[in-house]
């Protein structure tokens, strides 16, 4: 009895996916990119393809890789998600699938404080350990502090062969291929969407998620690739002519809400990384509590605003994030929004410039809309003479504490 076949019984089939209709030969040569970032940020469509290829079978999500913790996914009462940089904010995004697609309780750490927090919070967790090299020492240390506590683990890596994947309880890998550029792109994008199938696993397994209703998620996550691709090259202009315009700020503003934090955070990261200006990112209902002193017309700041029609949490979300446009807009702010293509004009009366992205439901959203950020932190660093592939103090695998 193979470990799939026994999912399936358990949780019932997710009913099989259509078939990808085939694809015209392509006849073009290959594109030629002056740096490996932006390949790889435009090799993100085949990294989400195949993480999600090579983690489903059958319809079944996981097939054999969870089963040495069966027992503990049953009995658990709380996640905790441990990572550092973009991993950690890939975890932020995943916290919000996990809690409102399978109703689990999910803490997210840092890394390099887990090790120094209080044992007593700990109720029977899993620890999800989250790193792009599967090296990085403050992360292997928590996950050996984890195991020493008694919890299980599940490392998230890409990279087969690493510590971190040899030392857990159970291992899930991304399948982004070799990432050769100092910042996480394409890791990040599968990282995401590992977790957005670790939840959907779980929304099966623990809160009984209606097979049909997991094929839709299943489907809506297999639609995004064509969107990017369909995308890219238009958000890879805007993305220069938005750098061009801003080329000279000392100072850059995100702002998300929701599970579009985690993007606004992951957005002044990469501009950080690559071009050594100051970035934060931000939940957009703090900036009233005190970040607005910052604002200017000097100021850029990229506002999160797009939503999901279908989801009344996201509506609600897109209405308090055009308030926040419209109160930057009367104080002189310069707002860059990157907002669905249906509602581009609307924000466009509000916004400096809008980067439009497709629909999408509001988990999958960040997949998306990160990649406009990924790109204008390129162009920008590319302008402003910075080495994108090798920023200085930087290494891909932090290995030492």
């Amino acid at each position: 009895m193979n470990d799939g076949w026994k999912f399936r019984n358990r949780c019932g089939t997710i009913p099989p996916l259509m078939p990808e209709q085939p694809q015209p030969p392509k006849t073009s040569a290959a594109p030629v990119f002056a740096h490996s970032m932006l390949r790889e940020i435009y090799e993100q469509p085949h990294a989400i393809r195949e993480t999600i290829s090579r983690n489903t079978a059958d319809g079944a999500i996981f097939p054999a890789a969870l089963q040495p913790i069966e027992g503990a996914l049953s009995a658990f009462k709380k996640i905790i998600i441990v990572a550092s940089g973009s991993s950690r904010h890939a975890g932020l995004a995943g916290e919000i699938m996990l809690e409102d697609l399978a109703n689990v309780s999910v803490d997210v750490e840092y890394s390099s404080e887990y090790c120094y927090r209080s044992t007593h919070a700990d109720h029977n967790p899993i620890v999800v350990v989250i790193t792009q090299s599967g090296e990085t020492a403050d992360t292997i240390a928590a996950q050996r502090e984890a195991l020493r506590r008694g919890a299980k683990t599940v490392a998230i890596s890409n990279v087969a062969d690493a510590t971190i994947v040899r030392e857990a309880s159970a291992a899930l890998l991304t399948y982004a291929g070799i990432e050769r550029a100092v910042p996480a792109t394409k890791s990040f994008t599968a990282q995401l969407t590992l977790l957005y199938l670790l939840a959907l696993f779980l929304a099966r397994k623990r809160s009984g998620m209606a097979p049909e209703v997991a094929a839709r998620h299943l489907r809506s996550l297999l639609e995004l690739p064509a969107g990017i691709e369909a995308s890219v090259d238009v958000w890879n202009t805007q993305a220069e002519q938005c750098a061009r315009r801003y080329q000279r700020a000392k100072t850059l503003m995100f702002l998300g809400r929701g599970v579009h934090y985690a993007i606004a955070r992951e957005g002044a990261l990469k501009l950080k990384e690559i071009s050594y200006v100051q970035a934060e990112g931000l939940p957009a209902g703090e900036l009233r509590h005190g970040p607005n002193a910052l604002v200017d017309d000097k100021l850029p700041i990229f506002v999160l605003a797009t939503r999901d029609p279908s989801d009344p949490g996201s509506m609600l979300r897109y209405q308090k994030t055009l308030a926040i446009l419209e109160y930057l807009k009367g104080r002189g702010g310069k707002a860059i929004a990157i907002a669905v293509a249906a509602d581009g004009e609307e924000v466009a009366s509000l916004a400096d410039r809008v980067i439009t992205v497709p629909a999408a439901s509001e988990l999958l959203l960040p997949i998306l809309e990160v990649v406009p950020l990924q790109l204008f932190a390129y162009h920008f660093a590319v302008l402003n003479g910075a080495n994108v592939d090798n920023p200085r103090n930087l290494v891909k695998a932090v290995i030492s504490e």
